[in-house]
């Protein structure tokens, strides 16, 4: 079968996953690549509007992404877009753009509808097949999805905003300072807060937590590249202590140095110090030692739900 093109239009980043169908009924994955465009700035405003520089951005980064889609002739592209979008007033004109110049249409996943679907593409991991129970959360830039699974199957699911861009933007007054104890406490405590009220709650017991997205996945190139290992190779877990470590050193630094820290892209630096307060307070409230991290998130789960609509293979 021919394969199917993904773009997701993140809060941080845009990204494409080209995959095929493999000969195991699993996904073959083809072309994966990310641009860290930023699209989101503004976003924990009363009225969130996209600035005019940020559309721009995106236009660029999407129009570059189908062109390296091109050459695998997919059967089906489908561009998705998450926070940063969907909560911006001018999102539709973001929206028309995009068509005016490449002729595709953007969906809007609901809150709901981008945590599910990370869910599916989680499944498609065959290094979690033995997992039964367990914990999802994908920390982005506008929002946190957070998942609990039972017999690999969906039990709750919420879309927090909780995103690193969102909460940098709330509770840092100079990202090109270093990171204050104070946005730490302020963050740790709005998480807490979110938590209390019952939007998502930790229904499992002790049970594995999965950590998808772009925080864990630079978490895990830093540490890989301060250790002198390829992130191929490197263990996909990351321990509470770790993330901990790691946040008080790069909190010490000011913007420009973190924008020179191996495995941090420089486009990340000012908003990596929030998220990974983030993760760590959630870490706290569901009582988490180690975040096992995994690839396959939304783009997975988004690529899946394409090649099932194309039919068997034949």
């Amino acid at each position: 079968m021919a394969p199917v093109a993904v773009i997701d239009i993140g809060s941080n980043s845009i990204k494409i996953l080209v995959a095929a169908r493999g000969s195991d009924g699993g996904l073959a994955v083809l072309k994966t690549r990310t641009i860290d465009a930023r699209i989101s700035a503004g976003i924990s405003q009363v009225s969130p509007r996209l600035s005019e520089p940020g559309m721009a951005a995106g236009l660029a980064a999407i129009q570059s992404l189908l062109a390296e889609a091109a050459p695998f002739h997919p059967a089906a592209t489908v561009l998705v877009a998450t926070s940063a979008v969907r909560d911006a007033q001018n999102g539709p004109e973001f929206r028309s753009r995009v068509t005016a110049a490449t002729g595709q249409t953007i969906r809007i996943l609901s809150g709901d509808e981008e945590a599910n679907l990370i869910g599916r593409g989680l499944t498609c991991d065959p290094a979690l097949a033995e997992l039964q129970d367990f914990y999802v959360f994908d920390l982005g830039g506008g929002s946190l999805e957070c998942l609990a699974f039972r017999q690999r199957r969906i039990e709750r699911a919420a879309s927090l905003q909780l995103g690193c861009v969102r909460l940098t933007e709330k509770y840092v007054l100079d990202p090109s300072q270093p990171f204050s104890s104070a946005a730490q406490t302020a963050i740790a405590t709005h998480v807490r807060e979110v938590f209390h009220n019952g939007t998502f709650q930790f229904v499992l017991g002790p049970a594995a937590a999965i950590g998808t997205g772009g925080t864990v996945t630079v978490a895990r190139a830093i540490l890989a590249a301060r250790e002198g290992h390829a992130f191929e190779s490197s263990v996909p877990a990351l321990t509470v202590a770790q993330l901990r470590h790691l946040l008080q050193w790069l909190g010490a630094m000011p913007l420009a140095a973190r924008r020179e820290v191996p495995g941090l892209p420089p486009g990340r630096a000012d908003v990596m110090p929030a998220a990974l307060a983030t993760l760590i307070a959630v870490a706290e409230a569901g009582h988490i030692s180690t975040f096992r991290h995994s690839l396959f998130n939304l783009r997975y789960g988004l690529a899946a739900e394409a090649l099932e609509r194309l039919g068997p293979a034949r």
